[in-house]
């Protein structure tokens, strides 16, 4: 059963082809994968003046993406910013993103996860994704790294040393059974740090594109898709047609 993903950086990146080459190590030998990032706008989104700038554009990419045959789309950060827009307007297309396929992922995997974060701004925001996809029980707590999202890759080792530090006083203190690496841009990192950590260590930029695998599955073989009469029920066409929104997204 062949595959057509789309991963989808919802900022100004340079990093296409690393995410391409990182990412498909981990696909089925079914799935083709395709990066892409926005042609404008901010280059991470730890703001939230920051993520209501880029939905517009992840919504055209949505519709262009469905147009083009894709089967799913990812939107790489795991503020998981236009999930439900995406999905509204999607008509057979796929959508996830990193914190709802990690948090799925990990309750299952034990009871209680942590979110190791960037900085303690970002916490807010992904507390009330943790309470909206109903996984609030299982949060074991968050825990920063006091770095910004362009800092995670520029000295890796020392990116990992503070990773292991918030990870065991999670572990040890908050008892945490599974930890969730709560950037994309913390890729790179998660196998070395379960042979470290001796718990499961979820890499979201991976769990995001595996999870979406899933989901492609469930809709081919079983005909399940996103209910389309109530939370992602789509604006009327002849609404968009009339208030002419149709080139917006």
């Amino acid at each position: 059963m062949q595959r057509k993903i789309l991963y989808i950086e919802p900022v100004v990146s340079n990093m296409a082809a690393s995410w391409k080459e990182y990412l498909s190590k981990f696909i089925s030998p079914e799935t083709e994968l395709e990066v892409t990032s926005l042609p404008e706008g901010p280059r991470h989104l730890e703001y939230y003046s920051y993520g209501s700038l880029v939905v517009p554009q992840l919504l055209k990419i949505i519709r262009k993406a469905e147009r083009e045959n894709f089967d799913g789309a990812i939107i790489g950060c795991f503020y998981d910013p236009g999930l439900r827009e995406a999905r509204e307007i999607a008509e057979q297309l796929v959508v996830t993103a990193p914190a709802e396929a990690s948090m799925h992922i990990a309750s299952t995997l034990g009871q209680r996860f942590s979110i190791i974060v960037t900085e303690n701004k970002t916490v807010p925001l992904m507390r009330e994704n943790v309470i909206k996809y109903g996984f609030l029980d299982h949060l074991a707590s968050f825990r920063a790294l006091g770095m910004g999202v362009l800092e995670l890759q520029v000295d890796p080792e020392e990116t990992k040393r503070r990773i292991v530090r918030a990870a065991e006083q999670a572990i040890e203190q908050d008892g945490a059974e599974v930890i969730i690496l709560g950037c994309t841009i913390q890729f790179g990192f998660y196998q070395e740090l379960q042979g470290t950590l001796r718990v499961p260590v979820i890499d979201v930029a991976c769990a995001a594109l595996n999870y979406a695998e899933f989901l492609i599955d469930l809709k081919d073989k079983h005909g399940w898709y996103f209910n389309k009469k109530n939370e992602y029920l789509p604006p009327p066409r002849e609404e968009i047609e009339a208030w002419k929104l149709s080139e917006l997204f």
